[in-house]
């Protein structure tokens, strides 16, 4: 089968491998009918994920066709659909019975597809632990509404979740990239007096005005100002910082209120530095962290429902064998692009 591989700092490249086959009585084998490149992907080609295994098929976030099950799988059987979730978690352990998902004690505990273990860049995909792992597609969703469940929307949906939210807030959201757009479109879900998105980008600022005409948006040049001058209480009740650019963490932190929730959505290049004198006296409390991707059914209802659609962020469509043309498109950020998909 084809299959796009880690091989080295700065190189992938497609290949042929063999079909995946079930190692563990709990994994299951899928036919991967679309997937998606993200912007994880660029930062295990570019060295930033040090645990991330050369020779790994790369690929975290994909629908697809249950081709085959173990035989400890209960919940999932050959023809169903269904999305992958990005974490690998085994459900037993002390995190994961706490929710705590992406900490799971198992060795492919936590992002494991496509960084550590084969993904899903490729036709066929392993999933370990499926029972956790998967989720069934209604039939009502198509494959492009159900697409960015197992990642990005999962992730959006976990950052809004631990916000604290409520309908009196003022919530900034610092980044409108396609996790970025998933975490707005979960923030609206909690109804917040009012949304400021902070972005530089302007095809990305287009697309904010055009498909969410409520929500503020503003650029860093002026994020602080703006937010001030659009908040009651000296700055965002809630700020969500998923844009994990150079000066973006700083900003998080200088446009919250006092005693505001800072969420930290983003992976960042580099460390970054708590400036507490400059931060004194502000009582902030910050969250982080991976995403815990446990929320997917649920996502998966609201999907159905209408009350989430995210099919506008996908802007190109590719075929597995064009996947290098693909990736120069969302690398280079051609034509203002979003996300892309990939079919095999």
């Amino acid at each position: 089968m084809l299959a796009y591989t880690y091989k080295e700092h700065g190189k992938f490249e497609l290949l042929e491998k063999p079909k995946p086959r079930l190692l563990e009585p709990r994994d299951a084998i899928v036919r991967v009918t679309l997937g998606s490149i993200c912007t994880s992907d660029l930062h295990i080609k570019h060295g930033s994920v040090p645990r991330a295994v050369p020779g790994i098929t790369v690929g975290h976030e994909m629908v697809g066709i249950v081709e085959e099950v173990g035989s400890a799988v209960t919940a999932f059987q050959p023809g169903d659909r269904v999305t992958v979730n990005v974490e690998t978690y085994c459900g037993e352990c002390f995190f994961c019975k706490h929710g705590f998902v992406n900490n799971c004690t198992d060795p492919n505990g936590g992002w494991a597809l496509g960084c550590r273990i084969d993904g899903g860049q490729a036709e066929f995909v392993r999933v370990p632990y499926a029972d956790q792992g998967l989720n069934k597609i209604p039939d009502t969703v198509s494959d492009e509404q159900a697409l960015f469940t197992g990642d990005i929307l999962a992730t959006g949906f976990w950052a809004a979740r631990i916000s604290e939210i409520t309908e009196n807030d003022t919530v900034l959201i610092i980044g409108a990239g396609p996790t970025g757009i998933c975490t707005l479109l979960c923030v609206m879900l909690k109804k917040p007096r009012r949304i400021i998105v902070c972005e530089k980008d302007p095809a990305r600022i287009r697309f904010v005005r055009e498909h969410y005409p409520d929500v503020l948006v503003t650029e860093p040049e002026t994020c602080k100002e703006f937010v001030l001058s659009n908040s009651e209480h000296g700055g965002a009740d809630v700020v969500l910082e998923v844009a994990g650019t150079e000066n973006t963490f700083r900003m998080a932190w200088d446009c919250a209120r006092p005693n505001a929730v800072v969420t930290v959505v983003a992976l960042y290049d580099k460390p970054q530095t708590l400036p507490l004198p400059d931060m004194y006296g502000k009582n902030l409390i910050f969250k982080t962290g991976g995403v815990d991707g446990c929320d997917c059914e649920e996502i998966l209802s609201l999907i159905c429902q209408g009350k989430i659609d995210t099919t506008p962020l996908i802007t190109h469509t590719f075929a597995l064998k064009d996947i290098e043309q693909a990736y120069h498109i969302f690398e280079n950020r051609l034509d203002g692009v979003i996300k892309i998909a990939v079919t095999p």
